[in-house]
């Protein structure tokens, strides 16, 4: 087996043909070249096993890495400092970390590459404490982080519990190292500062920085957008088009989100001939978010239009326009487009896909379906029920006025209720009037957020209609006693 996939390193590898392919736009022509080379049987090069091998890691060509692995222990090139770098960077990105994590611990000398390529691959594979581990470890080596490190440390305390320390201390180190002036450093930190919502440390590192790239507006503006500062997320765009800088595919997704949570039309408009005029219509990244924004802004034909011109349909744009339709209140042609599609194979529906096909259930009150779809999730389809989709159907037999089913359902599932489906369900007690399960979901809500008006209100309003004034007086009581306030409602409109 392996000497059948190894004949092809059997030929002559010249480092100008191979270098010449790499950099081409299509990272497998670099793997095909470096197969098809005809010439006398001979070794490959380390510079064409560790070509190969970066090939492999960005392709995720398994079977190649493994036997490029495979030919350098035969060859004894496993020492090879380059090259034993390259297979922890294969093995990390392929997703094998602890295949990854014993070549690192088996090399005898180590460089910044090797120590960069394993704190990365943690950091991808969901591991942030084992990249931060590893990264404190390398400090106290003599080996010296790099930009790349750095990038790579602090993309690990994205989604870590209490990780927002270690980014403050690894900002720290990133100016006392000299990085601060790095904008692939500062982007990250940027990034990392506005996942964890402290948007003012994001909005002040991006003022400190001298010459910003596009590299930086994007992490400010996906920050913004992130933290559901939209207007500024569009003003921010706005300048960065003033300074003659082209937005990437990234920008254009990141602004049409920020246009679909504003549901501003216009400016969603403005940016899909953006779109066209660069070229990015193509991208199913774009095409999604702007099925998304016209979704939210109301208009689903043009929503449809997207669709329809998009020649790669994928699950994703699928599963956005029945949420769409399902979001306009067009229930019926959400739930018709999805059997639509599961008549002519054209979809293989995950739970993102069931969460919006119950929505769109919910949205209509199609009970009937809705159970009928949850059910079809484990019978059919093999998927097993998460809690958005627990969330839906709850909602749906609340919303019907079957409370009492609503309610053993959420005994029932293995997950937890949160904060929106207590929420949800006290809004349904609100409209059907029942104290009991009212007072129960507000109970839960108040001990989940003791600081939120809402539930102590809408229980309130429970017992009030009720002639329960008694409770009425108690509830007052509480939110004068605890000095909770409730938020002003306001509005916006949009001038000029």
């Amino acid at each position: 087996m392996i000497r059948a996939n190894w004949i092809v390193f059997g030929k002559i590898c010249k480092k100008d043909y191979l270098r010449k392919h790499s950099k081409s736009a299509s990272t497998y022509g670099a793997l095909e070249s470096l197969s098809g080379i005809n010439g006398l049987t001979a070794k490959p090069t380390k510079y064409v096993l560790c070509t190969a091998l970066t090939s492999c890691a960005k392709t995720l060509n398994w079977h190649l890495g493994i036997h490029i692995h495979a030919y350098m222990i035969r060859s004894g090139y496993e020492d090879n400092l380059f090259l034993s770098s390259a297979l922890v960077d294969f093995y990390a990105k392929c997703f094998a970390i602890v295949d990854a994590r014993k070549v690192f611990s088996g090399m005898k000398i180590h460089d910044p590459v090797s120590w960069t390529s394993l704190i990365n691959g943690f950091s991808i594979n969901g591991q942030g404490r084992d990249a931060l581990l590893l990264f404190k470890k390398m400090l106290c080596s003599q080996i010296k982080p790099n930009c790349h490190t750095f990038v790579s440390a602090i993309s690990a305390c994205v989604g870590q519990n209490g990780a927002l320390e270690h980014c403050s201390t690894l900002h720290a180190h990133v100016i006392k190292r000299g990085y601060d002036t790095n904008n692939f450093v500062v982007s990250s930190l940027i990034a990392c500062y506005a996942n964890w919502g402290h948007i003012g440390d994001a909005i002040l590192l991006f003022g400190e920085t001298s010459e910003k790239d596009i590299v930086v507006y994007n992490s400010m503006i996906s920050g913004y957008s992130q933290n559901l500062y939209s207007e500024d997320a569009l003003k921010l765009f706005v300048e960065m088009k003033k300074k003659n800088l082209s937005p990437t595919d990234h920008t254009l997704c990141t602004i049409l989100n920020a246009c679909s949570s504003l549901a501003v039309l216009l400016q969603g408009r403005q940016v899909h001939s953006l779109v066209i005029k660069m070229g990015s219509a193509r991208n199913v990244f774009v095409a999604n978010a702007l099925i998304d924004m016209y979704s939210k802004g109301g208009d689903i034909d043009d929503a449809q239009c997207v669709l329809d011109q998009t020649s790669k349909k994928d699950i994703v744009l699928w599963t956005t326009m029945i949420m769409g339709y399902a979001q306009c209140g067009r229930g019926s042609e959400a739930l018709e487009l999805f059997d639509c599609l599961l008549t002519k194979q054209e979809l293989v529906p995950d739970n993102i896909t069931f969460t919006a096909v119950l929505t769109a259930c919910n949205h209509a009150g199609f009970l009937d379906k809705g159970v009928e779809y949850f059910n079809k999730m484990t019978t059919d389809y093999g998927l097993s029920p998460d809690i958005d989709q627990y969330a839906c159907l709850i909602d749906l037999y609340a919303r019907n006025g079957n409370l009492s089913k609503a309610r053993a359902l959420m005994e029932e599932m293995p997950h937890d209720p949160n904060y929106v489906i207590w929420s949800s369900f006290l809004s349904s007690c609100k409209i059907y009037g029942d104290v009991e399960l009212g007072r129960e979901a507000a109970e839960q809500l108040i001990k989940m957020d003791p600081c939120n008006a809402a539930p102590y209100l809408t229980l309130a309003h429970i017992y009030a209609r009720k002639g329960l004034w008694n409770e009425v007086a108690e509830m007052r009581r509480l939110v004068h006693q605890r000095r909770i306030r409730k938020s002003a409602g306001w509005s916006w409109v949009e001038v000029d």
